[in-house]
C-alpha cells in the first residue's frame, strides 16, 4: 500500500512539472519578444536618425548604393512651393550634380507631393535641408547595398568577353577561311560585341550607383505624419521581432525537450507498473 502511495505521489510530480512547461515556455517568447523589441524600436530608429552629414559620402574603395527616404512635414499651403524649390535646386546642380527620377504631386483635403533625385554624395544633407525649411522632418530611413560581389563580377565578365573578341578578330583576319566559317565567326563577333556591351552598360550604371545616391523626398501637410509614422515603424519592425521570438521559442523548446521527455517516458512507466500491479492483484 504504501509503494502504490508512493508511485502515485511520482505520478502526479511528473504530471505537475509537464504542465510547468507550459508556462515556462509563454515566458521564454515574452521574453524573447521584450529583449528584441528594445534594439529594434529604439537603437535602429535612433541611429537612422542622426547619420552625420558626411556618413554616407563616398570613400575611396567604398562600393555602396545609398538610398534615402525622407518624410518632409510643412504646413498645406508650403507643400507645393517647397517641392518646386526642392526641384528646381537638383536641376539647376545648386549642391553639385544631379538628376530628378520622379515628381508625384497630389491635391485634395490632405495635399502630398514626392520628389526622387539621384544626386551626388555630398549633396545629400544640403538637399534634405533644403527640403525641410519651414517645416520639419517627420521620418528618415537610409540603407545601403554592397555593390562589390556585383562590380567584381561584371569586370571579370567584361574582359573575358574583350578577349574572347580579340580572339574572334584575330582569326577573322585569316585568308583561308570558307565563306561558311566566315558567317559563323562574324555572327559569334557580333553576339559577343552585344554581351560585351551589355556588361558595360551594366558596369556604368553599377558605378552611376556608388558614385551618386539615391534620395526620395516626401511632403506631407502637418499633423499626418505620427498615426502613419507609428504604424509604418511597426510593420518595418514586426517582421524582425516575429523572427527573434521564434529564434527564442525554439531555443526554450530546444533546452525544455529533453526534460519533458524525461519526465514523459517516467510517467509512462509508472502508469505500467500500476497496470500491472493492479493485473496481478486477486479479483476480490
Amino acid at each position: 500500500m504504501n509503494r502504490d502511495k508512493k508511485e502515485l505521489v511520482l505520478e502526479r510530480i511528473a504530471r505537475m512539472f509537464l504542465w510547468a512547461l507550459f508556462p515556462v515556455l509563454l515566458l521564454a517568447g515574452v521574453s524573447a519578444c521584450t529583449r528584441s523589441a528594445s534594439p529594434v524600436g529604439g537603437g535602429d530608429a535612433e541611429a537612422s536618425a542622426t547619420v552625420p552629414a558626411d556618413g554616407t559620402a563616398e570613400r575611396p574603395g567604398s562600393m555602396l548604393a545609398y538610398e534615402h527616404r525622407i518624410n518632409v512635414v510643412l504646413p498645406e499651403d508650403a507643400i507645393i512651393g517647397r517641392l518646386r524649390a526642392t526641384q528646381a535646386a537638383c536641376t539647376g546642380a545648386r549642391f553639385g550634380r544631379c538628376e530628378v527620377l520622379t515628381v508625384d504631386q497630389s491635391g485634395g483635403d490632405a495635399p502630398r507631393a514626392t520628389l526622387t533625385v539621384r544626386i551626388v554624395p555630398a549633396g545629400v544633407e544640403p538637399m534634405i535641408a533644403l527640403a525641410g525649411e519651414g517645416g520639419r522632418i517627420g521620418a528618415r530611413n537610409t540603407r545601403a547595398e554592397d555593390l562589390a560581389q556585383a562590380v567584381n563580377d561584371n569586370a571579370r565578365q567584361r574582359a573575358r568577353l574583350q578577349k574572347e573578341l580579340a580572339l574572334l578578330q584575330e582569326f577573322q583576319q585569316r585568308k583561308d577561311l570558307a565563306v561558311a566559317d566566315m558567317v559563323a565567326l562574324s555572327q559569334r563577333i557580333s553576339d559577343t560585341e552585344s554581351q560585351l556591351e551589355s556588361a558595360e552598360q551594366e558596369g556604368a550604371q553599377q558605378q552611376r550607383r556608388i558614385t551618386t545616391q539615391l534620395l526620395t523626398i516626401g511632403f506631407g501637410p502637418t499633423g499626418s505624419d505620427s498615426g502613419l509614422g507609428e504604424i509604418g515603424s511597426a510593420v518595418r519592425d514586426s517582421g524582425e521581432l516575429f523572427a527573434q521570438g521564434v529564434a527564442w521559442m525554439i531555443r526554450a523548446v530546444a533546452f525544455l525537450l529533453p526534460l519533458a521527455l524525461g519526465l514523459f517516458v517516467l510517467v509512462v512507466i509508472v502508469r505500467r507498473l500500476r497496470r500491472r500491479k493492479s493485473a496481478g492483484k486477486p479479483q476480490g
